[in-house]
């Protein structure tokens, strides 16, 4: 369900971005004194890393994001956790959302522009930040320590514990 909802806002809000932000890397909207929307393109990877030489395989970048995303996917049918669950959910509809861009348009749509004194964050989505929550919250439930296994339980069935 995480997944579906996060390439549905994904998806919406890049649609919205391109619709209402014309021309890309204008000025853009100020949102607030540290956030501009301003719509922007990106052919490489992750904040635009290797553009120049990733401009021409959006189909390779997309065949690694469908291999990962079937990695994670294998993860998410075998976890009883509802909060990996969920992370797991918002990085696979996430990276399927910037996917979808790559195979429509060759890039991936970019609009939020958070900035601080003239230096400015690569410009990134909503699928940008569905990836980020879910890495964040995978992490913290990786940190959590393991529920207590129910020794009695093995203890009465005649199984020695060792």
């Amino acid at each position: 369900m995480a997944a579906l909802a996060a390439g549905a806002v994904d998806q919406a809000t890049k649609l919205w971005a391109l619709a209402a932000l014309w021309p890309p890397y204008s000025g853009g909207i100020t949102v607030l004194p540290v956030l501009n929307l301003r719509l922007g393109f990106n052919t490489g990877v992750t904040f635009g890393m290797f553009a120049d030489s990733a401009a021409g395989a959006a189909w390779v970048l997309v065949l690694v994001t469908l291999a990962i995303t079937a990695f994670l996917l294998h993860w998410l049918w075998r976890t009883t956790s509802r909060a990996e669950a969920l992370a797991l959910g918002l990085v696979i509809g996430g990276a399927l959302g910037n996917a979808v861009d790559r195979l429509r348009i060759g890039a991936v749509v970019d609009f939020l522009d958070a900035h601080y004194a003239g230096w400015h964050w690569p410009t990134f989505n909503m699928a940008d930040v569905a990836i980020v929550c879910g890495v964040a919250l995978l992490i913290l439930t990786g940190l959590r320590p393991a529920p207590a296994a129910n020794t009695t339980a093995l203890q009465d069935s005649g199984s020695e514990i060792r």
